[in-house]
C-alpha cells in the first residue's frame, strides 16, 4: 500500500489549514499545503487541525497522563506503540511511535498531539518500516524536536 493511502487509512486526509513547511527540500503532494514528501518519496508527512477540542497540558504529568490513555488505545490496533510527553516552550504535547501493517506492508508512524488554540493538531510521519533512507531520522526528529 502506498504511504498517502496509509495516512488516508489513519485518518489524516482531511483538509486543514497549512500550519507547517516541513525541512528543506521536501514538496508538497498534489499542491496540498498539509502534505509533504521527500524528494526520494520514502518519507511523507502530514499535518491536520482535526477540529475537537484538546487541552493545553501545562505539565509533563497532565501529558503523561494523556500519553498512557492513547497507548492503551492505540495497542488495540497498532504494534510497537510507545508514548511520552514533548516540552513545546513550556507547553507540554504527546509524542506517540508505533507500527500500522496494511495490506502486508508496514510502515513505522512518528504522531506528535498538540493544542492549538484548544484545538486538536497532530503532525504525523511515515515510512516503510524497512526504509533506511536519510529521510526517515531526520523526519523523525523533526517531529521529536521541531514541530511546533
Amino acid at each position: 500500500m502506498a504511504l498517502p493511502a496509509l495516512l488516508a487509512a489513519l485518518g489524516l486526509f482531511a483538509p486543514a489549514g497549512a500550519l507547517i513547511v516541513p525541512m528543506t527540500g521536501w514538496v508538497p503532494v498534489n499542491g496540498d499545503a498539509n502534505f509533504w514528501t521527500d524528494a526520494s518519496g520514502a518519507c511523507l508527512m502530514r499535518e491536520e487541525r482535526h477540529g475537537q477540542a484538546f487541552p493545553l497540558f501545562g505539565t509533563p504529568d497532565e501529558a503523561r497522563a494523556f500519553a498512557l490513555k492513547l497507548q492503551t488505545t492505540l495497542d488495540k490496533r497498532m504494534t510497537a506503540v510507545v508514548t511520552q510527553p514533548v516540552d513545546r516552550a513550556g507547553a507540554w504535547g504527546v509524542l506517540a511511535a508505533y507500527d500500522y501493517t496494511q495490506g502486508g506492508a508496514t510502515y513505522r508512524v512518528s504522531q506528535l498531539y498538540l493544542s492549538d488554540s484548544g484545538i486538536l493538531r497532530t503532525i504525523t510521519g511515515s515510512s516503510a518500516l524497512s526504509e533506511s533512507g536519510e529521510c526517515v531520522n531526520s523526519m523523525r526528529d523533526f517531529i521529536r524536536y521541531l514541530a511546533n
